[in-house]
This record gives C-alpha cells, sequence and structure tokens, in this order.
C-alpha cells in the first residue's frame, strides 16, 4: 500500500515537472523568435541614377556614291579598316572622261585664237576710225565681235573645268574619316552617278553616340526637384552616364549627356536623349543595345532602408516595422522614393534616429516584444 502510494506520488511530481519544462521552452521559443536586428536611421547623401536603354549610334555616317557613271577598276581599301578623309577608296575607267578633257582644251584654244583674231580686228578699226577710213557701224560689229569671242572663251574655259571635275570624280574618295564596311561592288561592275545603292558605309565611331528615350513627365519632374533644390548637380563638367552591355559588362570608359530632344513622341510620350562617349578600343558597335546608367545628381539629407523590408499591407501601402516604446514593434506606414542599389529611400514616414527592423521582421505582429539581437548604422 505504502510503495503504490509512494509510485502514484512520484509520477505526479514527474508530471508537474515535464509541465513546467515545457511552458519554459515554449516561452523561450516566443522570446527566440522576436530576436531581431535593426537599423538606426541618419541621414545619407546619395546619388539619384536612372537605368534607361539604349542604341549605339555613330557619331557620323557617310554613304559612299559614285558622282559619275562608268566600269569600276579597282577597290582601293580593305573592308573594316580603317580610312581617312579623302583617301581614294575606288577608281572608276577614266578613258570616256580624259577624252572630254582634251576636246574642252581644244574648244579653249580655238576659241582663244578666236578671240585674238575679233582683237586685231577692233584695234585696227578703232585706229582708224578718227580718219573716217571705217564707218562707225564697222566698229561697232568689230567691238561686238571681240565680245562674243571672249563670251565664247569663258565658256570653253567654264566646260574645261567641268570636264576635269568629272575625271577627278573617277578617282572615288571618301568623305569623312571612319571605319568603311563591306563593299557592295566588285572590280568590273558598272556604276552610275549619285545611285541608289552605296558602294560603302563609312561610320565615325570615336566618339560614339548612346541614344535612349525618357518618359516626358519623368524629365519635367526631375527638372522641377533640380529647381526646387532638393537634388544638387554632382560637378559643373556635366551629367555622367556609365554603359553595361552584354552579360552585365561595364563599359570602362563613362560618357557625358550631350542633349535632350526639343520634342516629344506624340505617339509616346518619350524624350530623346542623347550622350557621348569615347570609344578607343572600338568596344561600342552602331546598333549594339546597351543600359546606359544617368547619374543625374546627389539628394542630400534622406533616409535609406533596405528594400528587402520594405512590406505592403492588404491596402497595397507600404511599411515598416520600428522599434517602438517598450522595446515593442510597430508596424509603419512609409511612403517610398527611388531605389538606390540595394535600398529604397523614405521620404514619409520615419525620422532621424529610429531604429527599423532589418531582420526578423518577416515574423513580427504589431506590438510584439522585441529582442534586438545587434544595431546596425546606416
Amino acid at each position: 500500500m505504502f510503495n503504490g502510494k509512494f509510485i502514484l506520488t512520484a509520477l505526479a511530481m514527474f508530471f508537474c515537472l515535464l509541465a513546467v519544462g515545457c511552458s519554459q521552452d515554449k516561452k523561450a521559443t516566443k522570446v527566440q523568435q522576436n530576436l531581431v536586428q535593426v537599423l538606426k536611421l541618419e541621414p545619407q547623401n546619395v546619388p539619384i541614377t536612372v537605368e534607361l536603354s539604349g542604341r549605339v549610334n555613330a557619331l557620323k555616317k557617310a554613304e559612299v556614291r559614285p558622282q559619275v557613271g562608268g566600269i569600276l577598276q579597282a577597290q582601293l581599301f580593305t573592308e573594316g579598316s580603317q580610312v581617312t578623309a579623302g583617301q581614294s577608296l575606288y577608281k572608276i575607267d577614266p578613258a570616256t572622261y580624259k577624252a572630254e578633257v582634251q576636246s574642252a582644251k581644244a574648244a579653249l584654244n580655238r576659241a582663244e585664237a578666236s578671240l585674238t583674231q575679233a582683237k586685231l580686228r577692233r584695234d585696227r578699226r578703232s585706229g582708224l576710225l578718227g580718219s573716217h577710213a571705217v564707218s562707225k557701224q564697222a566698229m561697232e560689229d568689230a567691238e561686238a565681235e571681240y565680245l562674243q569671242a571672249k563670251a565664247d572663251v569663258g565658256v570653253c574655259q567654264a566646260k574645261l573645268v567641268s570636264t576635269e571635275i568629272q575625271l577627278r570624280y573617277t578617282d572615288v574618295l571618301a568623305p569623312i574619316t571612319g571605319r568603311i564596311g563591306k563593299s557592295q561592288v566588285t572590280q568590273g561592275a558598272l556604276v552610275t552617278a549619285n545611285q541608289a545603292e552605296p558602294l560603302a558605309i563609312i561610320q565615325q565611331v570615336d566618339p560614339i553616340y548612346v541614344d535612349m528615350t525618357r518618359q516626358s513627365h519623368d524629365l519635367l519632374k526631375i527638372r522641377e526637384r533640380f529647381k526646387q533644390g532638393e537634388i544638387k548637380r554632382k560637378n559643373s563638367e556635366g551629367t555622367e552616364v556609365e554603359l553595361f552591355l552584354a552579360d552585365n559588362y561595364l563599359y570602362p570608359l563613362k560618357g557625358k549627356l550631350k542633349f535632350a530632344d526639343i520634342s516629344v513622341d506624340e505617339s509616346t510620350g518619350m524624350v530623346l536623349l542623347r550622350a557621348i562617349f569615347p570609344n578607343p578600343e572600338q568596344i561600342l558597335w552602331p546598333g549594339l543595345y546597351v543600359r546606359a546608367i544617368i547619374h543625374e545628381g546627389i539628394e542630400e539629407g534622406v533616409l535609406l532602408v533596405p528594400e528587402r523590408c520594405v512590406l505592403r499591407n492588404a491596402r497595397g501601402e507600404a511599411s515598416v516595422f520600428v522599434v517602438g516604446k517598450n522595446n515593442k514593434a510597430e508596424a509603419r506606414i512609409v511612403t517610398t522614393s527611388n531605389r538606390v542599389g540595394k535600398n529604397i529611400i523614405i521620404s514619409s514616414g520615419l525620422a532621424q534616429g529610429e531604429q527599423v527592423v532589418i531582420e526578423g521582421y518577416r515574423r513580427l505582429k504589431d506590438g510584439d516584444l522585441l529582442t534586438i539581437q545587434s544595431a546596425e548604422k546606416n
């Protein structure tokens, strides 16, 4: 009887201790779940950037076309090479144009001989006019013949210049300095003056343009912020632009924003922006797709939080958890602005010195008691 009572008492004490232990474990677990890391907010100066897609375009582009017709005798350049303005690219058969130059020279010689004869007749009659050996009418005729012969010489001189220009055009020259593409014709082809299809295309690619488009209302907004002093210029040398190519390759040289177009596309509301980049290694090719990062300026005294800790409620409002009174979690509605890397600017809802929960926030509810594991400063 004694042993039975002893066993029952021992079992009762065991279960009581077990219940107490479980209760302590639950409390410990609850405390463990509310361990958080926080970030103490301090004002910062952050760069304001915008990412836009863009296309690379040549600084200059010239289509090489013949200005006279004929059979192409030779191609004088290597496709894909660098050519300079005035360099000979093609040679057109000049035989016909040489003959026309010779004919023009002969016509000029004949006109000059006629001019000499007319001048002599005019001078003789002018000397005889005083002695009334010739009539006034004859003198006037001689003067007219002289002027006609002089005009004929001028016509022949112009014709000679024209034929010499045509002869020079048989040597097709590069209009600009740049890199030349493939030739559209080969030796022996018949070309015509000012034909529709170019013989080749030359593009100047150092420096080179990058064209981007941006919503017009975004430009108006950023200009207003500059006007209000909310954003400061990074420097006075112009707006810097960076480029990312395929596979997130960062182009090593920075460019400058050159201008914004004065007109807005009526169908899209977009405005063309153009930047200019040095391209000494010719990494950038016309037509290449790029991502451009425009460094618009610096915003001073802003509050940043990691974007990951900004939550959305059922109404779509942005919120973060902050450390409230008595170390209790407080869900705070905030207004967000631009992204800065992995952080986001809080334009309203938070104040300097407040502590924002940046780790352990997903399991929190409003009013939960917090145990701060560590604190960070931004």
